[in-house]
């Protein structure tokens, strides 16, 4: 079927690049397809359905183009087959190819069928010798300076696989359109008379295959930046929930070492504690845990300090009993008590007392640490009253529960510090709750978090 009617011929061009967006940009919004489209290795069902998504809507196209008169813009055959082959190789690329060419052959256009299973292998073979960064990455739109492009080659003569696969698409629409010409009847593609009519169809097919591959692109670029995101956040959330001091284990085992002759057991209970603690460091934790969990690892911690302090340090808990299930970050509790009891209770003569709070309010999960020690002096870390951000100067531990809750929660988690000199010094933690089920949707909330601050 020949097309001569130039003004018919550009808007039906221009109606294919709509097309071929409106398709890309529909298939590229499926969770299914995606998946499909991004696996590294597919089994040969999943590559089937992967064909099937890519060419089904096409087929309904090449039905309507046969069925409605004029209404040639939706047949992209030959652009769809030459997309499945740059992606899935000559021998799926075929199978596409004689899916959509079944409509085209039930209507009698036989060469339809010849046609596509030879695009299938052309496109497949440029595969087959060029790289997957190569075809996800082709434009039709060369180097905007031709000349600089020309000029590079010509000191550096290479193969440009992006310009032969531009050419390839070009030369391979312009033999269809004579096919087409010399049999209307049985192949159908745009053909004019008109010489630069007849340009612009074979420039427009490189634009039209160039398309899905950049929406396709961009989620496949997407994909990977998620990726990397939640690999890096991962990466973080262990140096940081890993974090102790060192002080805490040389403290330990000396206060160990000094009861082994004088009170056996109770250096042989230290050393099953602390134990406890460093294969809960060394293990693969997860980013969240039940209260009930964080909180038993916080006893074995405290259990220590007591008997390291003796009765100078005291630990009161004010646990609610409907918060104990409810997911918190791992090792939240830990540095805030070490920062407690270094900081707070250790300079003071008397020591003193550790408490321990947990309540829900107003749907937010509120935990404090609060110990009646030396407090801090005026002018030392400060809290801001917007962002609940806790100034330098308040140590590690506390900015690693800061910077973990702001990873993980965003701006929907709160940090609150109130000290006042000689009296003690209370932290205050304010948190979504969340139950298991919850938890990767908060991953991602921390991701999409840390990706937009970074």
């Amino acid at each position: 079927m020949v097309a001569n009617d130039s003004k018919l011929i550009l808007i039906t061009l221009l109606v294919e690049l709509g097309v071929a967006a409106a398709v890309a940009s529909s298939l590229a919004r499926a969770n299914r397809f995606k998946r499909l489209l991004l696996m590294k290795e597919r089994s040969a069902g999943e590559t089937l359905q992967l064909i099937v998504w890519i060419c089904l809507p096409l087929m309904l196209g090449v039905l309507i183009r046969v069925r409605v008169p004029n209404f040639l813009a939706a047949d992209l055959s030959f652009q769809a087959t030459a997309i499945v082959g740059l992606l899935l190789g000559p021998w799926w690329g075929m199978v596409g190819g004689v899916l959509l060419a079944l409509p085209a052959v039930k209507h009698g256009e036989f060469f339809a069928l010849a046609v596509n299973l030879l695009v299938a292998m052309i496109f497949g073979a440029y595969k087959r010798f060029s790289d997957e960064e190569d075809i996800w990455g082709f434009t039709p739109l060369i180097d905007l300076s031709l000349y600089r492009w020309v000029m590079r080659t010509v000191t550096h003569p290479h193969l440009d696989r992006q310009i032969f696969l531009l050419m390839l698409l070009t030369v391979t629409q312009f033999v269809a359109s004579v096919l087409s010409h010399w049999y209307p009847h049985r192949y159908f593609a745009l053909y004019s008379n008109y010489w630069y009519v007849e340009l612009l169809i074979c420039a427009c097919a490189p634009v039209v295959v160039g398309i899905p591959l950049k929406i396709w692109n961009a989620v496949r670029i997407e994909r990977k930046l998620e990726e990397q995101t939640r690999l890096l956040l991962e990466a973080r959330l262990d140096a940081l929930q890993r974090q102790i001091n060192p002080h805490f284990l040389f403290n330990t085992l000396n206060s160990i070492a000094s009861l082994v002759r004088s009170k056996p057991e109770l250096a042989r209970e230290m050393i099953v504690k602390l134990a406890n603690i460093l294969r809960a460091l060394l293990r693969d934790r997860d980013a969240f845990v039940p209260l009930e969990e964080e909180l038993a690892f916080t006893d074995d911690y405290l259990d220590i300090e007591v008997v390291r302090f003796g009765a100078k340090l005291k630990v009161v808990k004010d646990i609610a009993e409907n918060t104990l299930p409810v997911v918190v970050p791992s090792m939240v509790l830990q540095p805030l008590i070490e920062n407690s009891i270094k900081h707070g209770l250790e300079p003071r003569i008397g020591g003193g007392t550790v408490t321990l709070r947990s309540r829900i309010v107003d749907n937010m999960l509120v935990l404090e640490v609060e110990d009646d020690g030396v407090g801090m002096e005026p002018g030392g870390p400060v809290t801001s009253a917007v962002s609940g951000v806790v100034r330098e100067g308040s140590g590690i531990g506390m900015k690693n529960v800061k910077e973990r809750l702001q990873v993980l929660y965003g701006d929907a988690a709160q940090v609150e510090l109130v000290s006042r000199p000689g009296r003690g010094t209370r932290v205050r933690l304010m948190m979504p709750i969340a139950e298991v089920e919850d938890v990767g949707w908060l991953g991602r909330v921390g991701a999409e978090t840390q990706s937009l601050r970074g």
